[in-house]
């Protein structure tokens, strides 16, 4: 089944607390079961919308450069991993 992709951008820092606290909800163990499984349902959305935010922002750092007067893609990653 494909992920459903939306147009609304996210605030991942948003999620990102909203999903630390459903953790600390579930590490407690004082929920009942129903609402265990409402809190991990809603995890593994905030999960995928966060895994999807990042990964969008990857694709924005991605870089052009120009090397021998053809443009490249790059990735910032793979420069930092070189400058060692």
């Amino acid at each position: 089944m494909a992920r459903k992709t939306t147009t609304k951008a996210i605030d991942f820092e948003k999620s990102l607390k909203q999903l630390e606290t459903l953790v600390d909800k579930l590490e407690k163990g004082d929920l009942s079961l129903e609402d265990s499984l409402m809190n991990f349902e809603q995890g593994v959305k905030l999960t995928r919308e966060c895994q999807d935010a990042l990964q969008t922002a990857e694709q924005k750092i991605s870089v052009l450069s120009k090397e021998d007067k053809v443009w490249v893609e790059k990735d910032l990653v793979d420069d930092e991993a070189t400058d060692d």
